[in-house]
């Protein structure tokens, strides 16, 4: 009924014995036209997906508000899966999805799983979530923050003690922050800020990059985690540009990362090529620069230690040559 409507639906399909799938149809040239995505049977987890040991922390967290972001195809869909595989797992607690369409399907483990599907179960986000505060949740996946409204309610949903997942098309942590604030009016964002700043507990946004073997892809992300100083850059609009430098320095006492500092790891890992690393850096001389300097001192290294290898071997001695001072110097 709706795609007689509205000419396009984007719906999710179920097979007997032979899968699950996300399916666009749409109308072209007068007849329909169809685009499917095989979603796996089987949940992985984070390692398998080959994602930052923080996520799992951030999973675990109790009430706030977490944010998964990127492109389309970026694998939101698949990290936050696996975030809610780990929660039902882990936690008691009833766990309320709100998607469109519902991708994985969850099954009751520790927490039982309620999954409502927009224009099935559900007319929006926005009235789906409104609803879900009445039905005792502990967690809350929100497909996608289409909308101010959407936004607001979730927000609102965090404060009151949830723990709210949900995620954005933003490209990172920094324009995260600037498009939700940028959602609402000028004399609100001052509020939304604060607001923003005493929930949010990360932001996960997600890249995904060529393999340098096998012709798969592997996941680039960035991961900010909130802090003092973190939430002091939310509030003031001038301190937000700093969030970058934030996440750089975050690293080893918090585990967050840049986009860079993610691709410089599987870069020096083999498992994506230089040039891929580069396209996909938010700063490519920045991160070439970094690369040279850490192959001329992986050289300075090499060719010390050879030095030293040579000392430690004297060179044979004959009538007309004699060792002198330790540092191997031969006089004729």
């Amino acid at each position: 009924q709706r795609f007689k409507e509205v000419c396009e639906v984007d719906i999710g399909y179920g097979v007997s014995g032979l899968g699950r799938f996300r399916a666009n149809i749409f109308q072209q040239r007068g007849t329909v036209g169809i685009v499917m995505r095989v979603i796996p049977d089987q949940m992985r987890g984070m390692s398998d997906l080959m994602l930052p040991p923080v996520i799992e922390r951030i999973s675990d967290e109790q009430r706030g508000l977490i944010l998964v972001t990127g492109t389309t195809g970026s694998g939101k869909s698949t990290t936050l899966a696996a975030m809610i595989d780990r929660i039902n797992s882990n936690r008691s607690g009833h766990i309320v999805t709100i998607e469109d369409p519902i991708e994985f399907l969850h099954r009751d483990k520790r927490s039982f799983v309620t999954q409502r599907e927009v224009d099935v179960d559900t007319r929006s986000f926005a009235e789906a979530l409104r609803g879900a505060l009445r039905q005792d949740p502990d967690i809350i996946l929100v497909g996608e923050m289409r909308d101010p409204e959407t936004i607001s309610t979730a927000m609102t949903a965090a404060e009151t003690g949830h723990l709210v997942l949900s995620t954005l098309h933003t490209l990172d942590a920094t324009e995260t922050i600037t498009r939700i604030v940028s959602s609402f009016p000028p004399h609100h964002q001052k509020s939304v800020r604060i607001q923003l700043a005493g929930i949010l507990k990360a932001v996960i946004s997600m890249r995904l990059v060529r393999a340098a073997k096998g012709g798969g892809r592997v996941p680039a992300v960035e991961v900010m985690v909130s802090t003092g100083f973190i939430r002091d850059c939310i509030i003031n609009e001038e301190k937000t540009a700093q969030i970058r430098d934030s996440i750089a320095a975050g690293t080893s006492q918090y585990g967050m990362q840049t986009f860079d500092q993610s691709l410089f790891h599987l870069y020096q890992t083999e498992m994506i090529t230089l040039d891929e690393a580069l396209r996909g850096a938010s700063n490519p001389d920045e991160f070439r620069l970094r690369i040279d300097g850490i192959r001329s001192t992986a050289d300075q290294a090499k060719e010390e230690m050879e030095l030293i290898g040579n000392v430690s071997s004297p060179a044979p001695r004959n009538k007309h040559t004699l060792p002198t001072r330790s540092t191997g110097e031969l006089r004729i």
